[in-house]
């Protein structure tokens, strides 16, 4: 087959579009702006014949939108899409017009969204939070001790308002959490918690169960029945608002700076994947990429040739 320039084809593709297809100016405009970066793609890897472009060729263009270069920042998931479709369609009708001799983009998918990072508060941030609660009545030792008992075993919120009294075993500094898909898991917990729920036990369930039909919930809603996760939620949240750090919380916030701290101190991944009740330590490497961050933030405020 005769060479085909990749900048011929793809006037050839765009001149088809605006005749024969009648495509709007706009989307007209986008596709041949993104067409501009994949023909300087091409000409990068040394392409000068659209024939030789190969499906991985395709494939590194579009992660190359999603992580960015030195001259373009990185494109959102929905850019890069809109892109590769633009590529798509070239390498589709130049197969349909004979041009090329198969349709390497075919099968091309965008790359998935990117993982944002969790949001980890710093360790005196968790400090102030934690002191929050007024330790007054009983609803504000259970706050503390739920609090507490969320920062020092990593469990999500699900799991912390599901846990039974029994379920706590103080002389051993164990908690037994019911996790996803019915797994259970031994975690340790921290005397700090422990002293918080020894005083919530002592001072304050009793009051509350007395409002209720009796359960062998360890946290009480002010009915003496379970507390629901939308409450557990509405404690964290009230909280952090008083800590003056509702602007960073969410649902995870202690579990993720659970994770975050423990991996900061040295802990081990695979460890950690263990205490948050990970299936793949895939899922638990993210935090890993937190502690980087904050490695390089350092390095680069502080290292005199960092720049």
């Amino acid at each position: 087959m005769a060479r085909s320039d990749p900048a011929r084809v793809v006037r050839a593709y765009l001149d088809h579009l605006a005749v024969e297809r009648a495509t709007a100016r706009n989307t007209l405009d986008s596709y041949e702006r993104d067409l501009r970066r994949y023909l300087a793609h091409l000409d990068a890897a040394g392409h000068d014949d659209l024939g030789d472009v190969t499906e991985s060729d395709v494939t590194s263009f579009v992660v190359g939108l999603r992580e960015g270069s030195e001259d373009h920042p990185p494109l959102a998931a929905s850019s890069a899409a809109r892109a590769l479709v633009a590529v798509r369609g070239l390498h589709r009708f130049a197969a349909r017009e004979g041009i090329l001799a198969n349709d390497v983009a075919r099968d091309v998918t965008p790359p998935p969204p990117l993982k944002r990072l969790p949001k980890a508060l710093g360790i005196d941030e968790v400090a102030t939070l934690l002191d929050m609660p007024p330790t007054d009545d009983a609803r504000a030792l259970r706050d503390q001790a739920l609090l507490e008992v969320l920062y020092s075993t990593g469990a999500r919120i699900s799991e912390a308002v599901g846990l039974d009294v029994d379920d706590v075993d103080a002389s051993e500094r164990t908690v037994l959490l019911d996790g996803k898909g019915g797994k259970q898991r031994l975690v340790p917990i921290g005397r700090p918690a422990l002293a918080a729920l020894d005083a919530y036990l002592v001072r304050a369930r009793p009051t509350l169960a007395r409002k209720g039909r009796g359960t062998s919930a360890l946290f009480l809603n002010a009915r003496g029945g379970r507390l629901s996760r939308q409450g557990a939620w509405q404690v964290l949240k009230a909280n952090a608002e008083r800590a003056g750090l509702s602007a960073t919380i969410s649902p995870h916030t202690l579990r993720h700076s659970f994770a975050t701290h423990l991996l900061e101190g040295g802990a081990d991944v695979r460890v950690v994947q263990e205490l948050l009740g990970h299936a793949s330590v895939t899922t638990t490497q993210v935090y890993t990429r937190v502690t980087v961050t904050t490695l390089r933030e350092v390095y680069a405020t502080a290292h005199p040739r960092s720049r």
